[in-house]
C-alpha cells in the first residue's frame, strides 16, 4: 500500500498513526517512506538524496534506471546508485523490562514506540544495504539476532518485534557488558531505552562502547507524563518491575520530582556530550522522523 500523496506524508509519522497499521512490517514501511518522502521536501534534500540511495536524473542517464516507485511518491525522478552492501554493521539494543510497558493517556506504551522505532531503523537500514542485529533485554539478553543485511534477516527481526513484550526488572549495565563482549567487528551501536537503571554503572556501560571504538546513539525513550508528572488526586504509584506500591499526593512532590527528573536527564546527556555519543530525548508523542532524522546525521558521518 503505497503512501497516497506528498501531502499525507506527516500522518505517517505518528505513533498513533502507525498503531493501528496491520503488522510490524506495514509499520515499518510507511514510517520510512514517509521520512523519506518528507526529506525530499526538507532543507536537507540533497542530503536525503544521497542518504537514500538516490540522485537525481540527468539527461542521458538509462530510462530503465528509473526509480518508478520514488517518481510516485514524489513526482520527481531519481535514480538508484548505490548497490553494494556496505562495511557498516549496526546494533539494535533494545530495552523490553516492565518499566517500558509504562503509558499515559491514549499513548502507545514506551516498548511500543521503541518497538516501531527499531523496526523502522532496521527497515532503513536494509535499503541501504547496512548490516543490522536485534539484541532484546531486561535483567539479561532475551533475544538477539545477528546483524545482516538480507531481506530473511530484516523481516525475521520484525516478526520478533511483533510478538516481544515487556518483561521483568532492569540490568542494562550488565547487558551492556555482555553484548560488548560479543561483538567482535566495529560498527553503530544504537541503544533505545528509557534508562532506568543505576545511572553510574549505566553510563559506565554505555562509555565502554566508545572505548572499543564503537559509535553509540543513544535514544531515551519517557512517556510526556514521566517528565509532566500531571498527575490528578491522591495516587497510588506502583513499580512495574518489583510490584512495589506507594501512595502519594503528587501535587505536593511534583517540583522535586521535576527538578530530580531533569538533573538525572542532564547528567546522562552531559556525560554521553563529553564521550561523544549521541543522545536523543525521545517521547512517545513525537513523530518518528525527530529519531530517524538523528539516526541520519550519525549514518551521514559514518560514510
Amino acid at each position: 500500500m503505497p503512501i497516497e500523496t506528498k501531502k499525507d506524508y506527516r500522518k505517517y509519522l505518528k505513533p498513533e498513526v502507525i498503531a493501528k497499521l496491520a503488522n510490524m512490517e506495514l509499520k515499518a514501511r510507511f514510517v520510512v517512506e514517509g521520512f523519506l518522502v518528507g526529506l525530499h521536501k526538507s532543507p536537507y534534500h540533497g542530503f536525503s538524496v544521497e542518504f537514500a540511495e538516490y540522485r537525481h536524473y540527468n539527461p542521458g542517464d538509462p530510462v530503465r534506471n528509473i526509480d518508478w516507485k520514488a517518481y510516485g511518491r514524489t513526482d520527481r525522478y531519481y535514480i538508484k546508485v548505490f548497490e553494494e552492501e556496505t562495511n557498516l554493521r549496526c546494533y539494535i539494543l533494545l530495552d523490553i523490562s516492565g518499566s517500558m510497558g509504562f503509558s499515559s493517556g491514549d499513548n502507545l506504551t514506551k516498548l511500543e514506540y521503541s518497538k516501531y522505532l527499531a523496526a523502522s531503523f532496521a527497515y532503513l537500514m536494509q535499503l541501504q544495504k547496512d548490516a543490522v542485529g536485534l539484541t532484546m533485554f531486561d535483567t539479561d539478553i532475551r533475544g538477539e539476532k545477528a546483524p545482516s543485511s538480507t531481506r530473511v534477516n530484516l523481516f525475521e527481526m520484525l516478526q520478533i518485534l511483533e510478538t516481544v513484550g515487556a518483561g521483568g526488572d532492569t540490568s542494562a549495565a550488565e547487558v551492556f557488558f555482555k553484548v560488548a563482549r560479543r561483538i567482535r567487528r566495529r560498527g553503530l551501536v544504537v541503544i533505545i531505552s528509557d534508562l532506568y537503571d543505576e545511572p553510574e554503572a549505566m553510563i559506565r556501560a554505555i562509555k565502554q562502547f566508545r572505548h572499543m571504538g564503537h559509535e553509540v546513539v543513544v535514544f531515551h525513550i519517557v512517556d510526556p507524563l514521566e517528565m509532566k508528572f500531571d498527575f490528578k488526586g491522591e495516587t497510588i504509584f506502583e513499580d512495574m518491575e518489583d510490584g512495589k506500591k506507594i501512595q502519594t499526593r503528587p501535587w505536593s512532590i511534583r517540583e522535586d520530582y521535576q527538578k530530580a527528573f531533569l538533573a538525572y536527564i542532564d547528567t546522562i546527556r552531559l556525560e554521553m556530550e563529553d564521550n561523544q555519543i549521541d543522545y536523543e530525548l525521545i517521547d512517545t508523542e513525537k513523530t518518528f522522523d525527530v529519531a530517524l532524522m538523528a539516526y541520519l546525521h550519525k549514518r551521514k558521518k559514518l560514510g
